[in-house]
């Protein structure tokens, strides 16, 4: 599979250094406004053809798919004109910068008969992926609450708040724990450092099975956290993505008996239980998947419809934080925030 990518900034070297190692495929060309972006993905990937015009990729009959890999704002027509070109598309996170960009991209897969697929690349994360099957294993018992804390200090963007740059991780790795679609939104947050830019916020979901997620976004914080707690009926999990080694803990910890009457309470403190995972690049696992989707016909995991619930999820918590922090009903039809 010939793939070309179009953005070289941050992440889209990483995308060609997967290309060219997964089994399959290669990175064929690259597309990016800046010529010194492009020198640096020369000097790396010497057999990449570059160019400073993105139509030379998606006009090119010989490669099968594109990779999106640029600003948010710009995925919509990018996408579109792939799929018009009758190319399988994989689109960086989030799908879109608003739900109605992201249903066009999502319609635009559909008539082309081709593969959309989305970078949510947590959800391709073995951590991840362990504490999935710790959950439908019914492992922890019922789901009571998540919290994370995903906190850092920057880096800060110009062009999106902290919602928009790091909410995408945690809201599209809940729901894939939970495996369900939310009935509200809430969200509260502040700008600190630039004046219109939020760069903390706090980030509420609640979902139909009782279940209420929690997250802490944030630019300004003096250390880097990356850590999900999932409490449940039985037992409780720890996902920590800083940590090296034991990235879950299975803690055999909760209440047993709570009455009225102080002597009658029962907690318990069981075995701390670590599982083996295994040390593979989650954006290699996600490659690898994107190629087998589109050799295959698959549907992926991250598809158009996960990538669409992720960008709902996010303008209604815009729509949640530009009005104070209210309450929001999720519904299938947001109207645009």
């Amino acid at each position: 599979m010939r793939v070309g990518v179009i953005g070289a900034g941050y992440w889209g070297p990483n995308i060609v250094r997967n290309l060219h190692e997964a089994p399959g495929a290669e990175a064929v060309a690259v597309a990016d406004l800046s010529k010194e972006r492009l020198d640096v993905i020369s000097k790396r990937f010497p057999a990449v053809r570059v160019t400073t015009d993105y139509r030379e990729l998606v006009e090119d009959p010989s490669i099968d798919a594109i990779c999106v890999v640029t600003p948010v704002r710009t995925h919509r027509k990018l996408a579109e004109e792939a799929f018009a070109a009758g190319k399988h598309v994989f689109v960086e996170k989030p799908l879109a910068h608003t739900v109605s960009d992201a249903e066009a991209i999502v319609r635009a897969a559909d008539r082309a008969k081709k593969t959309l697929m989305v970078g949510h690349t947590f959800v391709y994360n073995p951590a991840v992926v362990a504490v999935k099957n710790i959950l439908e294993s019914d492992g922890i018992g019922r789901v009571h609450y998540i919290d994370s804390q995903r906190v850092n200090l920057g880096l800060h963007q110009f062009d999106i708040n902290v919602l928009w740059d790091l909410g995408p991780h945690d809201v599209s790795i809940m729901l894939y724990w939970l495996n369900e679609e939310p009935l509200w939104v809430q969200c509260t947050g502040a700008c600190y450092v630039q004046p219109t830019i939020e760069d903390v916020v706090f980030l509420q979901i609640g979902f139909p099975s009782g279940a209420i997620a929690h997250a802490h976004l944030s630019w300004l914080a003096p250390s880097k956290l990356r850590t999900m707690i999932v409490i449940g009926s039985q037992k409780m999990v720890v996902y920590d993505d800083v940590q090296g080694v034991e990235k879950v803990k299975i803690y055999d910890q909760g209440v047993d008996k709570l009455e009225s009457d102080e002597l009658r309470r029962s907690y318990r403190a069981g075995d701390i239980h670590s599982p083996r995972i295994p040390m593979t690049e989650a954006l290699q696992v996600e490659m690898r998947h994107f190629i087998e989707c589109v050799r295959d016909g698959k549907k992926p995991r991250s598809d158009g419809e996960a990538g669409l619930t992720v960008v709902r999820v996010l303008e209604l918590a815009m729509r949640s934080l530009r009005s104070g922090g209210a309450r929001v009903a999720y519904r299938l039809d947001p109207v645009r925030a």
